[in-house]
């Protein structure tokens, strides 16, 4: 990590400031790819961001950079389809990588660290009127949702599980030899119910026993991001 990237990361700890107890967790998600030579900076702030009980950072890996070169194995159409959810969504006409999505309404492309601190913190001080709450019972889960009004359109719980973290030795494309770690890697997101928010929500799943899982309540769109909640 060249000096630069990490006087970024060292100015965007100290302005994010210590986790504290929120409303609801802020939601960043991360559209990447081990073939994006721009991306492992951003890969490290999901990194730092993931030690973080107020955010929930989620690396969504995206395969349309796999002709390059190298093919990302922890890839999925599913998150290349759903960054283009949200570019049809914000008007855009391409998508790129790294790009961030916070709280399912703000966009930031390439590493931009201040901004990104910037950002959670206005999310953070956001009011939900959502309590969203997670138990787990072996292999399932109980998600519960209560809401402080009814909503004019169904917004959709979501629930997404992740691997804590990986390193991968990259050996062809733009990042040839090098090894790349990365946190959060989504495996599955899924949406389970829509909900109108007159009567709380209670629904169980089924995951896989001891893995971190997250559940989030999202506008249709893909929309704003109402509440999320999760399980390491």
């Amino acid at each position: 990590m060249n000096r630069i990237i990490a006087g970024g990361l060292a100015a965007f700890l100290a302005l994010v400031g210590p986790a504290r107890a929120g409303d609801s967790p802020v939601v960043v998600e991360l559209f990447t790819s081990q073939g994006c030579s721009s991306c492992p900076p951003v890969d490290a702030l999901i990194a730092e961001l993931a030690k973080r009980d107020d955010v929930i950072p989620l690396a969504l890996h995206v395969d349309y950079w796999d002709y390059i070169g190298w093919k990302d194995i922890f890839a999925d159409p599913a998150h290349t389809m759903r960054q283009k959810a949200y570019a049809q969504v914000a008007g855009a006409r391409s998508i790129y990588t790294p790009q961030l999505v916070v709280g399912g309404t703000d966009h930031i492309v390439g590493y931009r660290p201040m901004d990104l601190a910037r950002v959670i913190e206005s999310h953070a001080e956001s009011d939900s009127p959502v309590s969203l709450s997670m138990t787990r019972d072996g292999k399932n889960v109980v998600i519960t949702a209560q809401s402080e009004q009814r909503f004019d359109e169904d917004v959709v719980l979501q629930v997404v599980r992740y691997r804590p973290e990986a390193s991968v030795e990259i050996k062809r494309g733009e990042n040839s030899g090098r090894v790349l770690h990365y946190a959060n890697i989504v495996e599955a997101w899924k949406a389970v119910a829509r909900w109108d928010g007159a009567e709380p929500l209670i629904v169980t799943v089924e995951t896989v026993e001891g893995k971190p899982v997250v559940a989030i309540v999202q506008r249709p769109g893909p929309g704003p991001i109402i509440a999320a909640a999760q399980l390491r």
